[in-house]
């Protein structure tokens, strides 16, 4: 063998050898620990929770719906129907609440307002009652009143006749379209807010940068409300009529959500947008009425939904739609006090931290 082909042979075997060692397991998990710094392990541990908490929050909310103490109106003779009141509000676990109307005109403007869920029209002369519901408020709420009545006139050998008296419109199937309007809203606006703090920094260099991304996030909003709306209402037919006013309420929550997320971004800079998603998607969500309306949920999500702007948006553009706007000046606090609780605590966090930050730093010279 030469003295070429020796040396040769000797730099291969030395080359092996470096690729053997740095395979080896130590090499590796030097590696990964090098590639898995402390922060981004803490980030995948805040990850990992988040999908926990998804699947929790969601499974919790909706693996056994149960009606509790839904509003029902009774409409009977003086002499039975507080006796009929009585034995509804007496059947176990209290899936519904009833209340005596002094006719049936009364008891239909109430489910026209909103006011109730259901009508029961006790009918004194046969064993045949009529129930009046409102699928509009939500095909869940309907069947379980539906069920609990069905139930309890059959313990008194009558029988009930249904009638959806407020109805859904025929392109929104089971009055799911207010929930997933909202939905879609909600993503529009904390994803604005989230791609401006990927592209800019997640917390902006100065006070006027970060009014600049609050201001930025006003024509998205009024853009995205009266996409919205349009979608909904022309284009598919699922909310006809409204139009200007679902689309106020859609730019209203779609700012709302915008500013709270950058806020949250002022406050915990990356991690801020995992918050976001915990509010809105983790815990909103499931708690909003949509799949199933709020008095079917356990109290944990029946608690907290009129307080969160999904619950508080659904629940106003529900009622815009069939209800004539009653009973959505609460909602409409709601949203607003989160649109303007986010852009306080931006202003507020983002003055804090330009006063921490160095004398030498410019802020002019920063990412905004």
């Amino acid at each position: 063998m030469s003295q070429a082909e020796a040396d040769t042979d000797r730099e291969e075997r030395k080359s092996g050898d470096q690729e053997e060692r740095a395979t080896a397991p130590d090499g590796l998990w030097a590696e990964l620990r090098a590639a898995v710094t402390p922060r981004m392990a803490a980030m995948i541990a805040g990850a990992l929770l988040l999908q926990l908490g998804f699947v929790l929050s969601y499974v919790g909310a909706f693996h056994h719906p149960e009606p509790h103490r839904v509003p029902i109106t009774v409409v009977a003779p003086q002499q039975s129907a507080r006796q009929v009141v009585q034995k509804i509000n007496a059947i176990p676990d209290q899936p519904l609440k009833a209340t005596a109307a002094a006719d049936e005109k009364a008891a239909r403007a109430l489910l026209r307002d909103g006011g109730t869920s259901g009508a029961l029209i006790v009918s004194p002369q046969s064993r045949n009652d009529r129930l009046l519901v409102a699928g509009a408020g939500g095909a869940s709420t309907a069947s379980a009143v539906e069920s609990v009545v069905t139930q309890a006139e059959r313990s008194q050998q009558r029988t009930v006749t249904v009638t959806d008296a407020v109805p859904a419109q025929p392109g929104d199937a089971r009055g799911l379209s207010s929930f997933y309007l909202v939905v879609g809203w909600t993503v529009g606006g904390y994803l604005f807010a989230a791609l401006l703090g990927v592209s800019k920094g997640a917390r902006p260099s100065s006070v006027r940068r970060a009014g600049a991304r609050l201001l930025a996030a006003v024509p998205y909003a009024v853009l995205s409300g009266l996409g919205g709306a349009a979608i909904v209402g022309p284009v598919l037919g699922a909310l006809d009529d409204h139009f200007l006013a679902l689309s106020a309420v859609g730019a209203l929550v779609v700012f709302g959500a915008a500013a709270v997320t950058i806020a949250f971004q002022v406050l915990f800079g990356v991690l801020g947008i995992g918050v976001t998603v915990l509010l809105f998607v983790v815990l909103g969500n499931p708690s909003a009425g949509g799949a199933y309306g709020t008095d079917l949920l356990p109290p944990f999500w029946r608690a907290i939904g009129p307080a969160l702007p999904n619950g508080a948006a659904t629940h106003a553009v529900r009622h815009l739609v069939y209800f004539s706007g009653h009973g959505i000046a609460v909602n409409l606090a709601v949203l607003v006090a989160y649109a303007l609780g986010g852009v306080l605590a931006t202003l507020a966090a983002a003055t804090l931290t330009h006063r921490r930050m160095s004398p030498e730093l410019d802020p002019a010279g920063a990412r905004g």
